[in-house]
């Protein structure tokens, strides 16, 4: 499937969604004039809205670029299974509350021609300030591998030798598949001209809800991937809280850190396959 020109390649994107019907149709419109060849594939996991309803609206309109499927799970689940429904040699991820710029496939294109994983570069819109906050990056041979997976694309051969993401997590499937590409040799680019807008959580409560279950999702890694503490920049991380906001942030994860700790979340995370 390969070819010598990367213009020229199938790029499956595969997005996962669930009750999306605020953003659904903006992010389907950003992604239906991207460059091709490509092909999209939008794994709904049991919306209670109109989400598959325009998901179907689309696809009918495009049938040889969009395709809907149903599939139930966690998030690593539905990507894995929009990875199996496609066909590109390479596979783009988006979420559902993103939408994005116009040259964002065919700056992915040009990265993927260097380096088998390219991340490209994520902006917040909405007014909410608690939404324009950094991620808190870890470091994995000298790679960050907290690259979001609403803006993240992998060489098919690498992602199924991988095993793909692992379903178990509730949150930071992406940073444990990145973290497994870079220890399995491989480069991880940065491509800032890759643009993708995200949404800002929509109330506050959402945003620290978000935030717990991102601590929740750190405290797996670490089951699975062994103490990551002295991967992490913490004087640029303790810098960069500058606001109540921040820290309240902070709070929230070691909140969903802790939870993970006392209750055990079932059977720990352990390094086997993860298909």
């Amino acid at each position: 499937m390969g070819s010598d020109d990367p213009l020229r390649s199938l790029i499956s994107v595969v997005i996962t969604v669930r009750n999306e019907e605020r953003h659904l149709a903006q992010l389907l419109d950003s992604l239906l004039v991207q460059a091709g060849p490509l092909e999209v594939v939008l794994v709904d996991s049991e919306s209670r809205d109109r989400t598959v309803e325009i998901a179907e609206a689309y696809a009918r309109r495009s049938p040889e670029r969009l395709r809907v499927v149903s599939q139930p799970g966690s998030r690593g689940i539905g990507r894995n299974r929009g990875v199996r429904e496609s066909r590109g040699e390479w596979v783009a991820f988006i979420d559902g509350d993103c939408f994005a710029d116009t040259g964002w496939l065919r700056a992915l294109r040009g990265g993927l021609s260097r380096s088998p994983v390219v991340a490209g570069r994520t902006v917040t819109v909405g007014k909410s300030t608690y939404g324009h906050l950094e991620r808190v990056e870890l470091f994995q041979s000298g790679y960050d591998v907290t690259y979001p997976s609403c803006n993240l694309a992998y060489r098919r051969e690498l992602f199924e030798r991988l095993g793909g993401f692992d379903p178990r997590f509730i949150t930071a499937e992406d940073i444990d598949l990145n973290l497994r590409a870079v220890r399995s040799g491989a480069s991880i680019e940065y491509v800032p001209d890759a643009l993708v807008y995200h949404h800002v959580r929509g109330t506050l409560v959402r945003f620290l809800y978000q935030a717990f279950w991102n601590g929740y999702g750190r405290k797996q890694l670490t089951e699975k991937q062994g103490s990551l503490w002295g991967r992490y920049r913490v004087r640029r991380l303790a810098s960069g809280q500058r606001t109540v906001i921040a820290w309240a942030r902070l709070v929230a994860a070691f909140a969903g850190y802790t939870t993970r700790i006392l209750t055990g979340g079932g059977a720990r995370l352990t390094p086997e396959a993860t298909q």
